[in-house]
């Protein structure tokens, strides 16, 4: 005899909770908040110095040309760090003062 799933009829129950890879990220005080939003922040100006060393390098290399580094962080990694550190501030701000009033 075949077993019957005790589910049957049931539906999944689906959070709508914010997460990040299974991270209540909705459920983030503001200090946690402003944490997460600065480690986003770091997070993105290394990648985004990092992506225009490797660029510069690789310029440098073709061309024989003399652009200099410090361009990498200047010009790319401080206003892409900047940016997402703003806006991830912006998104966790905006669910802690929802969870905070009780809006969903």
């Amino acid at each position: 005899m075949a077993q019957v799933s005790q589910l049957q009829g049931q539906s999944p129950v689906v959070s709508s909770r914010a997460t990040l890879f299974g991270a209540p990220i909705g459920e983030l005080g503001w200090f946690a908040s402003l944490l997460m939003g600065a480690a986003a922040g770091f997070a993105a100006f290394f990648l985004a110095t990092f992506v225009g060393i490797v660029t510069i390098l690789i310029y440098n290399s073709a061309t024989h040309g003399k652009v200099d580094y410090a361009l990498s962080y200047m010009r790319g990694g401080l206003i892409f760090g900047s940016l997402v550190m703003l806006g991830s501030w912006a998104y966790l701000g905006r669910l802690w003062v929802a969870r905070i009033t009780g809006k969903k």
